[in-house]
C-alpha cells in the first residue's frame, strides 16, 4: 500500500539508528520512494553510504553541500514528501520540534512540512517516562503529529522497560495501514462471503468442501482496515475476525448464505463473493440419524441457488461484483464463461494444481480476469498480500 509514496525519513542519533537501513529496504521494496535525513550525532551509529545505497538517493545532513556548496533546500524536501517519518527520534529531537527550534537541516524540514509526520522515539526507559519527555510527546500529538507506540524491552543502558523504537516492519505495517484507511474505500459499505457451507443429511452428517474461510477473512480485514464498513457472512469456520470494522454474520447452509446475502448486497457498494458454496443439498433431510444398513446409501440432491448469478442479475450500475473460480481443467476459459454469465466486474482464478494455492493453505496464488480481457497472473503470496492485490484492483475500478 506504500507503492508511489514519497517518505521523507529522518534519523537522529540514538543507538536504534542502526535498524533505519532495515527500515530503509523496507520501505523501498514496499515501492515507496525515500529520501533520508540526518543529524550529525546519527553519523556516530550508521553512515550516510549505508543509507544512500538503499535509498538510492544522496544523504542530507548539512544546508549546503561540502563539496559543491549547493543549497539542500529544505522547503523543496518537504513539498515533495507524501509523509515525513522520524525514526529514530530522540528526546533531544522529539523536544525541538516540540517547541519549534530549528538549529539543523532535519528539525527546518519538519518545519516546512505540509505533510502528515510520523514519530517513532527511541530513548531510554526513564527519558522516556519523564514529565518534560511527556509533555514533549503531547505537544506533538497536538500539533497533529502521529505518535507512534515505544515497546518494551533491554534498552542500551542494561535496564528493561518501555523506550526502545517499535521494529522497522512494524513501523511499515503501521504507515501501510495508515494509508490504507484514508483510501477512497473508506465509508464504502463492502459485503465480502467467506468458508463452506455444510448441508445437512441428517442431525450429525453434512455435506461440505474444504474451505477454511482464510481467504475471505483476509479480504474483509483488508477492507476494514482501507475504512470500509464490512458485512462478513461466513459459514463454518475457527477464524475470528480482528477488525471493529466488520460485521460478522454467521450460516450454516447455502440457503443460509443465499438469503443473508441478498439482504445485505441491495445496501453495498462492493460485493466480494469467495465463499465455496455448495452446488448441491439434499432434497430431505432425515429427522433423526441414518443407521447404517446395506452396502451402499442413495442420496438424491437438489441444486442450490446461485447466490452469484443471482446478484450479478441485480447488480446496479455503480454496484461492482467480484467472485471466485476455482478450476482444475481449462482454468482461464472456464473462468470467463463464469465472470460473462454471472455479470461480474471481473473474476478471481485459483487452481488447484498449484502448490501451496487453494484450500487450507495461509498462501494463494491468482490470475485476475476482467470483462475487456485484461489479466494479471501474481506470484505465490500469503492470503494477506492476496487480499491486498484484490482490493487495489477493486480501488482502481472505483477510480475509473
Amino acid at each position: 500500500m506504500l507503492k508511489g509514496k514519497k517518505i521523507l525519513l529522518g534519523v537522529s542519533g540514538s543507538i536504534a539508528a542502526y535498524k533505519s537501513a532495515a527500515l530503509v529496504r523496507l520501505l523501498v521494496k514496499s515501492g515507496a520512494s525515500v529520501k533520508v535525513l540526518m543529524t550529525h550525532d546519527a553519523h556516530e551509529f550508521v553512515t550516510p553510504l549505508t543509507l544512500a545505497t538503499l535509498s538510492k538517493n544522496p544523504v542530507l545532513t548539512q544546508f549546503k553541500s561540502s563539496e559543491s556548496g549547493e543549497w539542500n533546500n529544505h522547503v523543496e524536501l518537504a513539498l515533495w514528501a507524501d509523509y515525513m517519518l522520524m525514526a529514530p527520534a530522540t528526546a533531544n529531537t522529539i523536544a525541538k520540534m516540540a517547541n519549534g527550534l530549528c538549529d539543523n537541516l532535519l528539525l527546518a524540514t519538519y518545519l516546512s512540512a505540509r505533510c502528515e509526520v510520523f514519530v517513532a522515539p527511541a530513548m531510554d526507559l526513564d527519558m522516556y517516562a519523564h514529565p518534560a519527555t511527556q509533555h514533549n510527546l503531547t505537544q506533538l500529538k497536538e500539533h497533529g503529529v502521529i505518535l507512534l507506540p515505544v515497546a518494551e524491552g533491554e534498552l542500551a543502558s542494561g535496564l528493561t522497560g518501555k523506550g526502545r523504537m517499535i521494529e522497522p516492519e512494524e513501523i511499515v505495517e503501521r504507515l501501510s495501514q495508515h494509508t490504507l484507511s484514508q483510501s477512497t474505500l473508506k465509508g464504502k459499505k463492502v459485503l465480502v462471503t467467506a468458508g463452506p457451507t455444510y448441508e445437512n443429511i441428517d442431525p450429525v452428517r453434512f455435506i461440505g468442501n474444504h474451505s477454511s474461510g482464510k481467504m475471505g477473512f483476509a479480504i474483509a480485514e483488508t477492507f476494514a482496515r482501507m475504512g470500509a464498513q464490512v458485512t462478513l457472512v461466513t459459514g463454518p469456520t475457527e477464524l475470528q475476525t480482528e477488525h471493529e470494522g466488520i460485521k460478522r454474520i454467521d450460516v450454516t447452509s447455502a440457503q443460509e448464505m443465499f438469503d443473508k446475502t441478498v439482504q445485505v448486497f441491495e445496501k453495498c457498494h462492493i460485493a466480494v463473493m469467495s465463499a465455496a458454496v455448495a452446488d448441491y443439498t439434499p432434497e430431505k433431510v432425515a429427522v433423526s440419524k441414518i443407521k447404517k444398513s446395506g452396502d451402499e446409501l442413495v442420496l438424491k440432491l437438489k441444486k442450490t441457488k446461485d447466490i452469484l448469478s443471482y446478484l450479478g442479475s441485480r447488480k446496479k450500475a455503480k454496484q461492482l461484483l467480484v467472485g471466485f473460480a476455482l478450476e482444475t481443467d481449462h482454468e482461464e476459459e472456464n473462468a470467463m464463461k463464469k465472470l460473462h454469465a454471472k455479470n461480474l466486474d471481473f473474476i478471481v482464478l485459483n487452481s488447484l494444481k498449484t502448490k501451496g494455492a487453494g484450500f487450507k493453505h495461509p498462501t494463494n496464488q491468482i490470475t485476475i480476469l476482467h470483462r475487456n480481457g485484461q489479466k494479471t497472473a501474481y506470484p505465490l503470496k500469503s492470503k494477506y498480500e492476496v487480499a491486498a492485490d484484490i482490493v487495489n484492483q477493486l480501488t482502481s475500478l472505483m477510480n475509473g
